[in-house]
């Protein structure tokens, strides 16, 4: 879709850039110089709503930006609590204290496990078992 809407956008600007130039030949250059000053107004006022409306539609400035990349990668926007990641790999209960996962956490960040087994976390990490064979228990 991304590909449609640009060649929509290339074909308007270049309908309006032969326009101005016919404007500039048939008529004269002051009127084509206020056409184009018209239409720039017109250009940066819509990019501007737009900005607003896609920075809306995002969440506005929260920010949020959580990605696992790797075979068994665990990554959080809030808590990471309890996975087990890998062969024989066993997270047998949480600590009582840990807490609730998944919980967000405020402010903007950005997290990313990149990795086999690889965990991180915007909030705790507690009670997790990456690696192969690895296990966490309550103590």
């Amino acid at each position: 879709m991304g590909s449609v809407v640009l060649r929509v956008l290339a074909a308007v600007c270049a309908v309006a850039g032969l326009a101005l130039a016919a404007v500039v030949v048939w008529v004269d250059l002051d009127t084509a110089d206020k056409i184009a000053s018209v239409a720039g107004a017109c250009v940066g006022f819509l990019g501007c709503a737009l900005s607003i409306y896609f920075e809306i539609r995002r969440g506005g400035s929260g920010g949020h930006v959580v990605r696992a990349d790797g075979r068994g990668a665990v990554a959080a926007g809030g808590s990471a609590v309890g996975n087990a990641t890998g062969k024989n790999a066993r997270a047998t209960r949480p600590a009582a204290s840990a807490p609730v996962a998944g919980q967000p956490v405020g402010g903007q960040h950005q997290v990313s496990a990149a990795g086999q087994s690889s965990l991180a976390a915007a909030g705790d990490a507690v009670g997790n078992a990456t690696g192969e064979g690895s296990e966490a228990e309550e103590r």
